[in-house]
């Protein structure tokens, strides 16, 4: 089996296509897409780190990029060129998990309100990562820790499970001097945390970034799909809007409901972000919108190019398509399965009313790297 596929779980399919069955393969931008991939390749191709370690590339995978960067040497490739390049150095994969299609979320950047220093405007606090937290790499495991933890605090006696939610809004982490943003609301924090980063438009006129650095390692759960659970939205009408706006209507169930979800997430801040530019990534690259891809980091290398085929709401109204060929350069806690995959829309308030609308069943083909020849 191929090295790429080779940590497929049980019940997990690998079906090999030819390109000339993947219907919209033909009318995607491949240079757009052989772009991102040539950006994901450097980090791969010089071992550097990345944030949330990953599987490393297979051969086959820095193959393909050693390809690539050959192939860009003379400038950037057409999109026939680039077209080529991806059916020439891969084979396309459907992948089913029990016999069941992929399923597609969608993610962004937000843009909000925040200043430098407390005020009675701005009272929440966003923390940078603490000293003491530990993050376990993947698969590991400590006695008498609960095996779901993927991090922990290093204490007197040893490991021991971080505070939750919980416990941190309720000051457990006071007086540390981790305060690097205060924003309007807990929603907005807890938005920001499920979105892994955000632009801030700060008070005194400038503007910065929270960077992802970590998280208290509790298990993520959806509040959203509490609400729908619970009847208080019909799982047709849930969007991103109408989670903000419960949460706002709402704000001590709103405080409890956010609490239930005891995972934390913990940030960097940027000052100094260019324009136009995306968040940086689990793989170390900056994000882009419509081709960032994040996948599951248990199954998947980062760098690996995948095409998407679905049909979710639109704002407009309708169903839209999206079919192209995206890159894995990213992760999170709750993109979990071989077959599932969260779309980076962009940055802002539009992207995210898309993003908000995007859960559906969707084709998920894997271009896996041809092997190297002996």
């Amino acid at each position: 089996m191929s090295a790429t596929l080779a940590r497929l779980p049980p019940g997990a399919s690998a079906t090999p296509l030819a390109f000339e069955a993947i219907s919209g393969w033909a009318a995607d931008d491949h240079a757009e897409a052989f772009d991102a991939f040539l950006e994901t390749c450097a980090p791969a191709l010089d071992g550097s780190a990345v944030l949330r370690a990953a599987l490393p590339p297979p051969p086959a995978l820095i193959a393909a990029c050693r390809a690539a960067q050959a192939l860009a040497g003379a400038g950037r490739p057409a999109p026939l060129a680039a077209r080529h390049f991806f059916e020439t150095y891969f084979i396309p994969h459907e992948i089913q998990n029990h016999g069941e299609p992929g399923f597609l979320t969608a993610y962004f950047e937000p843009e909000v309100p925040a200043s430098r220093v407390r005020s009675a405007d701005f009272p929440v606090p966003v923390l940078a990562r603490p000293s003491d937290l530990v993050t376990l790499a993947q698969g590991e495991r400590v006695a008498g820790l609960d095996p779901a933890l993927q991090a922990a605090r290093r204490g007197p006696a040893g490991l021991e499970p971080y505070p939750d939610r919980a416990a941190i809004w309720a000051g457990a982490l006071d007086g540390q001097g981790l305060e690097i943003a205060w924003l309007r609301n807990e929603a907005e924090l807890f938005i920001i945390q499920v979105q892994g980063s955000a632009r801030l438009a700060l008070a005194d006129g400038g503007t910065a970034r929270l960077v992802y650095s970590g998280r208290n390692g509790h298990p993520y759960s959806s509040i959203g799909r509490k609400l729908v659970e619970r009847g208080e939205i019909a799982l047709a009408d849930m969007s991103l809007e109408r989670l903000m706006a419960w949460l706002r209507a709402n704000p001590a169930r709103g405080r409890a409901l956010m609490e239930e979800n005891r995972s934390y997430v913990f940030f960097a801040r940027e000052d100094d972000i260019p324009a136009g530019i995306g968040p940086v990534g689990g793989a170390g690259v900056a994000l882009r919108a419509g081709r960032s891809l994040a996948i599951d980091r248990t199954i998947w290398p980062y760098g690996l190019p995948v095409f998407i085929d679905a049909n979710p709401l639109r704002p407009e109204g309708g169903r839209g398509r999206i079919a192209r060929l995206m890159v894995a350069q990213d992760t999170g806690s709750a993109i979990i399965g071989p077959a599932r995959g969260d779309y980076f829309m962009g940055t802002g308030a539009a992207a995210g009313t898309r993003a908000g609308l995007v859960r559906d069943a969707m084709r998920f083909v894997v271009l896996v790297p041809q092997e190297p020849a002996p």
